[in-house]
């Protein structure tokens, strides 16, 4: 689904809103008010909240997916080099997009939406099946080693980082990095996150640390 750049100014608003005060908390005045648009603007585009909400779910995992295509299918990397593109994808993906990834988590917790929670399954489903072609590439080269439990190692990626993007504050206190500007402990993170999730995949399918 192609979103103009007004749609998806208008979608990237609501993010921000339906992180910080809940979808329920927020109306469409706010999103119209905090977007500078006109209410019928919504409408016009989105046809209902609801269905705001499930434009941002699609506009969001349809850039994933294309990404991971366009990464996957590059013939000058090894399958290793791919899975490596692919972790530091995410976690930018996981920094840039903390609204979004916040309203997935509430999402996939409550489960009560069902259209959003049948976008959220394909969604997943479509990413590991394309992480399933790029592993049994390296498992024919002879990269990779057989029998990978694919939805474990996406979780094992997804739910690190997740995890520490959510409670990076945390992790500042408990390594006594308070001194660290913002900037500077994001730069660290990513770094840290990069090289801890990329020695796990590399024991998980080699094998090898």
């Amino acid at each position: 689904m192609d979103f103009n750049d007004k749609q998806i100014k208008i979608m990237e608003t609501a993010e921000e809103l339906f992180a910080e005060k809940g979808f329920s908390g927020t109306s469409v005045r706010d999103i119209a008010d905090a977007a500078d648009i006109n209410v019928a603007m919504i409408s016009y585009y989105f046809g209902s909240k609801e269905k705001m909400l499930e434009s941002i779910f699609t506009f969001r995992s349809e850039t994933t997916m294309l990404k991971l295509e366009s990464m996957f299918k590059n013939t000058a990397l090894t399958p290793m080099e791919k899975v490596n593109q692919m972790i530091d994808y995410y976690i930018d993906k996981f920094m840039n997009q903390q609204c979004f990834h916040k309203i997935m988590m509430r999402e996939q917790v409550a489960n009560h939406r069902h259209a959003i929670s049948g976008l959220i399954q394909e969604y997943k489903k479509r990413n590991q099946a394309l992480v399933k072609q790029l592993i049994a590439e390296g498992q024919k080269s002879g990269d990779f080693v057989k029998n990978v439990d694919i939805p474990l190692l996406m979780t094992t990626l997804v739910g690190t980082v997740s995890h520490l993007v959510t409670t990076q504050h945390f992790y500042k206190e408990l390594n006594n990095l308070q001194s660290l500007t913002d900037e500077q402990f994001e730069k660290l993170i990513r770094k840290k996150l990069s090289a801890h999730i990329k020695f796990l995949f590399k024991a998980i399918l080699t094998h090898e640390a």
